[in-house]
């Protein structure tokens, strides 16, 4: 993506973090930009198109940021580490793309971007890869599962009842580190009863 476009998309992300869904328009954009006006539409004629490309910067930041992160050898200690701090990124660094995805939901859906918008922060992929290499039974279910507690966790730090609560960075990382550690066990974990082993009460 060469320069303008970039500049583009994330001036769509800022507008969006800030004022909402409405805030984005080909004008808007140029206005934030100080471009000559219809410089937005020669890129992006649509607002469809516009916005697509918008959650498609979204994915490329998550990828990105994943990729810094992505540790050599991963376990369950060092990949609760590695999963906590991201989420604490998108509560931090990067809250205004959190705000953003958000905000764009009610237009993703009517312009049929649904999809894409819901896999730009969190890759199902990428779960999957960390559930086989820990060993998890069925990776890609666990994967799943991984990311709806990451969403739960996110939305309610960023509007939920804990948004309401004030921690330290140290404090915020280890309130999200725990629900993540004793998830990720517990998907590694998890086998069908036919296959686990005995009970330690047996």
């Amino acid at each position: 993506m060469d320069e303008r476009r970039t500049a583009i998309c994330e001036a769509v992300l800022d507008l969006a973090a800030d004022g909402g869904n409405r805030a984005v328009t080909h004008g808007a954009v140029d206005r934030r930009l100080d471009l000559p006006k219809g410089s937005t539409s020669y890129y992006y004629r649509t607002r469809s198109d516009l916005l697509r490309a918008a959650i498609g910067r979204l994915a490329t930041r998550s990828r990105d940021a994943f990729d810094r992160a992505a540790p050599r050898a991963v376990d369950r200690e060092t990949a609760a580490d590695v999963v906590a701090a991201q989420l604490d990124l998108l509560l931090g660094d990067r809250r205004r793309d959190a705000l953003a995805r958000y905000a764009l939901a009610p237009d993703a859906a009517a312009e049929g971007l649904a999809d894409l918008l819901a896999t730009c922060l969190f890759s199902v992929p990428l779960a999957t890869g960390l559930f086989t290499e820990l060993g998890a039974y069925r990776p890609e279910d666990a994967a799943h599962d991984l990311i709806s507690l990451l969403e739960g966790l996110l939305f309610d730090r960023l509007y939920g009842a804990r948004s309401l609560v004030d921690r330290t960075p140290v404090e915020g990382v280890a309130d999200l580190r725990r629900p993540v550690a004793c998830w990720l066990a517990a998907l590694v974990d998890s086998r069908p009863p036919d296959q686990r082993g005995p009970s330690p009460l047996s």
